[in-house]
């Protein structure tokens, strides 16, 4: 039965043997499976990933492939943060949250946040802005506004997060909501802004740091999935 459907649980597996008029205990079961060599493990969950995709994913690791930590720094990450280099230390951020965001509202939200944004961070220097394939992001319209800004987009694999170092970020925000319960929708907001704002300067390079890693593993699983 455990190797027929290596996905079932152990409630799964003692509800089977039940059926089978065999009685135990989850405990039994547990120990009968290690009995047999297997090993109870939480299964990750990756996103679906086709031939083409794949294709994809490892010619874009594969063009990235010698790009530095210091060029990956200056991706505008939508949502990171980034530390002044006065003293004493500052922190600029841009955060964005919507129920539902269209072509047109993303466009707003672009020119209201995004732009200024850039031009504390950046001044007048180049960057490349970095977002997934949401059809908001990738409708005609955004992509014309970036060109009417004269702003380079990084080209985006789909079915990728293990590559937008973002996603831990995020990551660290719902960890640190778990204990936080609120009961209102302002309570909820008063708790995602303290838990965003806890999140240091030295995370997010750290995490900026692990893209020529991520870049390796997507090349050595040729275009899979990696634990990222």
């Amino acid at each position: 039965i455990v190797e027929k459907d290596r996905f079932q649980t152990l409630g799964d597996l003692r509800k089977q043997w039940t059926e089978s008029g065999v009685e135990t205990s989850r405990a039994t079961v547990y120990r009968r499976v290690q009995e047999m060599g297997h090993r109870c493990r939480i299964p990750q969950v990756k996103p679906l990933l086709n031939q083409k995709q794949r294709q994809k994913r490892l010619t874009w690791a594969t063009e990235k492939q010698h790009w530095t930590v210091a060029q990956w720094s200056k991706r505008e990450m939508p949502k990171c943060l980034k530390s002044s280099v006065k003293y004493p230390q500052s922190v600029m951020v841009w955060g964005a949250m919507s129920a539902a965001v269209n072509a047109a509202s993303y466009q707003e939200i672009l020119e209201h946040f995004m732009l200024p944004s850039a031009e504390k961070l950046y001044g007048d220097e180049d960057f490349i802005f970095q977002h997934d394939l949401a059809p908001a992001h990738s409708a005609k319209t955004t992509g014309k506004w970036f060109t009417d800004h004269g702003i380079t987009v990084l080209n985006w694999p789909a079915n990728s997060p293990d590559l937008n170092p973002i996603e831990n970020l995020w990551d660290i925000v719902k960890r640190k909501l778990r204990d936080a319960r609120p009961n209102t929708l302002d309570e909820l907001k008063a708790a995602i802004e303290a838990s965003w704002a806890s999140i240091t300067p030295q995370q997010c390079h750290r995490l900026i740091a692990s893209m020529p890693h991520r870049i390796e593993a997507v090349i050595s699983a040729k275009g899979f999935p990696t634990k990222y």
